[in-house]
């Protein structure tokens, strides 16, 4: 089999960056035939020291008009593909799948004035890349990110999202975004206290955002924790909110490759 027949590409990381002992991003290389849209994933492959490949789906945080993919990582301990995975330096290959995957994107939505985007942990990932693509600063009226970690170290990425209003592209829609971080293990003077679903159910997340949660005008997208999505899709459930499906556009969306 030639390198083109391959089903992925092999590519050069070019920068590793520990933000805590569990949590890392990396940069790679894209190979000019990889095409995404903003909030897909692809599956990285990294050899491990037997000569066998493991492999995982990741979200791109980078845009799709970007010349190299990052991704965000969690540390498991003893897992077999993060050990792997964060033991690489800049230099290293990286596998990359040559197609991307997934429907966390906006044509998930017919409509709509308020995007809603709900994550926890590494699961910021997929939203950082809708952000950087200025389709959704021209769909919507209202843009809160919402992100919830443990810790309020573990909040990443707060340079890319507090520089987007800076950007030449998006300067005249920067105002469309509002960000709001959630910690859960302790009290931080920037951020809510509580995990998202407590703060759906008390009303203190749309409190923050002066915004309500409706069927009419909000459109939800999730991604993080597993618990997370089940519970809060029942309480958005409750507030007549249902999956977007393709034969049944609805008000809710949701990365499902954990």
């Amino acid at each position: 089999m030639t390198a083109s027949e391959e089903k992925f590409t092999r590519q050069t990381l070019l920068d590793v960056q520990p933000l805590t002992p569990s949590l890392f991003t990396l940069r790679a290389t894209r190979d000019p035939g990889f095409r995404f849209r903003a909030g897909q994933f692809a599956r990285l492959g990294v050899t491990k020291a037997d000569g066998s490949t493991v492999w995982r789906a990741y979200s791109m945080v980078s845009a799709p008009h970007d010349e190299f993919l990052e991704f965000f990582s969690i540390v498991v301990p003893g897992g077999e593909f993060t050990s792997e995975l964060s033991r690489l330096e800049a230099g290293d290959t990286l596998m990359v799948d040559r197609q991307a995957f997934g429907y966390l994107t906006l044509d998930r939505f017919v409509d709509g004035r308020d995007l809603w985007l709900l994550s926890t942990g590494t699961g910021i990932a997929p939203f950082l890349s809708i952000l950087q693509d200025f389709e959704v600063w021209e769909r919507y009226e209202r843009i809160i990110l919402v992100y919830s970690v443990r810790e309020a170290r573990e909040l990443a990425y707060q340079a890319l999202i507090e520089g987007l209003a800076g950007r030449e592209y998006l300067a005249e829609y920067a105002h469309k975004l509002q960000f709001i971080a959630t910690v859960t293990r302790e009290h931080h003077p920037r951020a809510l206290n509580g995990r998202i679903t407590h703060l759906i159910e008390n009303g203190e997340l749309e409190r923050a955002a002066g915004v309500e949660l409706t069927a009419e005008h909000s459109r939800v997208m999730l991604c993080g924790n597993p618990q997370m999505i089940d519970d809060t899709r029942q309480l958005l459930k409750a507030r007549d909110m249902q999956l977007s499906l393709s034969r049944r556009p609805g008000q809710v969306a949701v990365e499902n490759y954990w």
